[in-house]
């Protein structure tokens, strides 16, 4: 797969739906041991909330799919996770203005733009126990997909297998911002759940368009 448009960006989002729909008591499992339990209920109606919205007004491009995803997720309350997730999608949106389809690199540069985005909004980096941990590596892995020539289904597979790592590595960190870094060594021995959540998302991106081509 050299390029997507509309529809594989679609499969993408509602694969990432999926994703998260099957997993949020997961993800509220993991946020009970360093938050106050609720980041699952949070993923799912955010995703209930995007589903709704793709339904109800329909978009013309990519930048219209994006910036629907992004102000959706802008609205969810319930912490941070609402606005960073938001800052990701808006960053991506701007991105693919006037493009009707990405290759290889513009698809890298769109997650880029994201997670550009994102940095203007936290200090966050890797090894801090936050949803960095998972983005940073898979954006990375991305990248260097698109300068290896990799086709977009590859690179989304390897950006998804870095978001994972990154998720499974943050067993083992102390967390540095939000409610979790009053926890200490507490919290060692579970994932975050936010890196846990942009994990699943690209799983979710990955075997949404996989189960197509």
């Amino acid at each position: 797969m050299t390029s997507i448009g509309l529809r594989e960006l679609t499969w993408m989002i509602e694969g990432a739906i999926q994703k998260i729909r099957k997993e949020h008591p997961f993800l509220s499992q993991l946020d009970s041991a360093s938050g106050d339990g609720d980041h699952g209920t949070t993923m799912l109606r955010a995703v209930n909330q995007v589903e709704k919205a793709m339904a109800e007004r329909p978009s013309q491009d990519l930048q219209g799919l994006l910036g629907n995803v992004a102000w959706t997720l802008l609205g969810i309350d319930g912490g941070a996770t609402g606005p960073l997730l938001g800052s990701w999608f808006t960053g991506m949106s701007e991105s693919v203005a006037g493009k009707q389809s990405l290759n290889a690199e513009a698809f890298s540069v769109m997650f880029e733009a994201g997670l550009k985005a994102l940095k203007e909004q936290t200090k966050a980096q890797v090894g801090d126990r936050t949803l960095m941990d998972a983005l940073i590596p898979a954006v990375a892995a991305l990248r260097a997909g698109a300068d290896a020539n990799q086709d977009i289904l590859q690179m989304l597979r390897e950006g998804a297998r870095a978001a994972l790592e990154g998720a499974l590595s943050t067993s083992n960190l102390k967390a540095r911002f939000g409610r979790a870094k009053y926890l200490g060594e507490r919290v060692i021995g579970h994932q975050d759940p936010g890196a846990t959540s942009v994990s699943l998302m690209f799983q979710g991106f990955y075997e949404g368009l996989s189960k197509h081509v």
